[in-house]
């Protein structure tokens, strides 16, 4: 699939460079944040031509700018009306009130494949432009970015949660592809499911390894993130390898003792705080997985189980 095209869908460019090529677009990205750019950069890269963006903040004019050279920067509605796909590329909770707002000002018509990028949502949110004539689509990158060239070369490989109509699904998927990313099928009902997962494991992974530099930061140590990077790595490594048996440390020997110790020296450090509750509730969960995998016996994890439910009371009564 990769630089085919979409045969049979509107969307020549008029450069001659690309007249050639079926099924080339012209784009126009509304939302010039960090994913916009990028997106359109890809997509430019394939062949389709980037007509015009839109963009508030004095940083995202200077992103488009440095991502998009030579494209302009228009008002939203002016943007729709150019393009053929039309990339929305706006935060969660604007994008259903966007949809909507396009709608009103009659510049979704018939046959204009409207592409949001959201995790969250598949095309359900965009019912306004599906009843107005267009294609929904719901392309979400399985990356953070940056908004620089860097996320172009991270986008090569990269997973795309993909929703849309049946009949839509190839040209959603020769789009992927050529952004040089790989589909990952999500239906409809499953997205919340999916956008928690990735929610989840990428932006609280990143709370968890802040709060452990800081611990050891307040521990003495000079350079925690040079101590947490050969550690960190193995163990997403490992995780990604084994999942539950890549399990190592306290809870996952049972060890009452050392995790009374932690409970208690969090305690002293960050009384009462989100940290402390934050490490019990990870502790049980652990628990939990070890035991569900074997790895802890139900004798063995007794002691740990009470450390933590007495750990928990007692700090539910503070």
């Amino acid at each position: 699939m990769r630089g085919e095209g979409v045969d049979g869908l509107p969307g020549q460019p008029p450069d001659a460079a690309t007249t050639s090529r079926p099924g080339r677009f012209t784009v126009g990205i509304i939302g010039a944040g960090r994913v916009g750019p990028v997106l359109g950069a890809a997509l430019a890269r394939a062949g389709h031509s980037v007509v015009a963006a839109s963009g508030v903040s004095e940083r995202s004019r200077r992103r488009a700018a440095e991502m998009l050279p030579g494209v302009p920067l228009l008002p939203a509605q002016e943007v729709a009306t150019q393009a053929e796909l039309l990339l929305l590329t706006v935060p969660d909770d604007a994008l259903g009130q966007l949809a909507t707002g396009l709608v009103s000002t009659g510049v979704i018509q018939p046959g204009k494949v409207v592409v949001h990028t959201s995790g969250r949502y598949g095309i359900a949110v965009l019912d306004p432009v599906r009843r107005a004539g267009a294609l929904p689509l719901a392309l979400h990158p399985v990356m953070t970015f940056t908004g620089t060239e860097v996320d172009l070369a991270r986008l090569t490989g990269c997973s795309f949660g993909v929703t849309a109509p049946e009949q839509f699904r190839p040209m959603a998927e020769t789009l992927v592809v050529e952004m040089g990313g790989e589909p990952e099928w999500i239906g409809e009902e499953h997205r919340p499911l999916y956008h928690a997962a990735l929610a989840a494991g990428a932006n609280y992974l990143v709370t968890l390894v802040a709060q452990a530099a800081d611990l050891l930061r307040a521990s003495g140590v000079n350079q925690p993130n040079h101590m947490l990077a050969p550690l960190l790595s193995a163990a997403l490594d490992n995780a990604l390898r084994s999942g539950d048996a890549a399990l190592t440390g306290p809870v996952a020997r049972g060890d009452a003792g050392t995790v009374a110790a932690h409970l208690e020296e969090l305690d002293r450090v960050t009384p009462h705080g989100p940290v402390r509750a934050a490490y019990l509730a990870m502790a049980r969960l652990t628990a939990d997985r070890a035991l569900a995998a074997g790895m802890l016996t139900a004798e063995q994890a007794e002691p740990l189980l009470g450390v933590l439910s007495e750990t928990r009371s007692k700090g539910e009564g503070q």
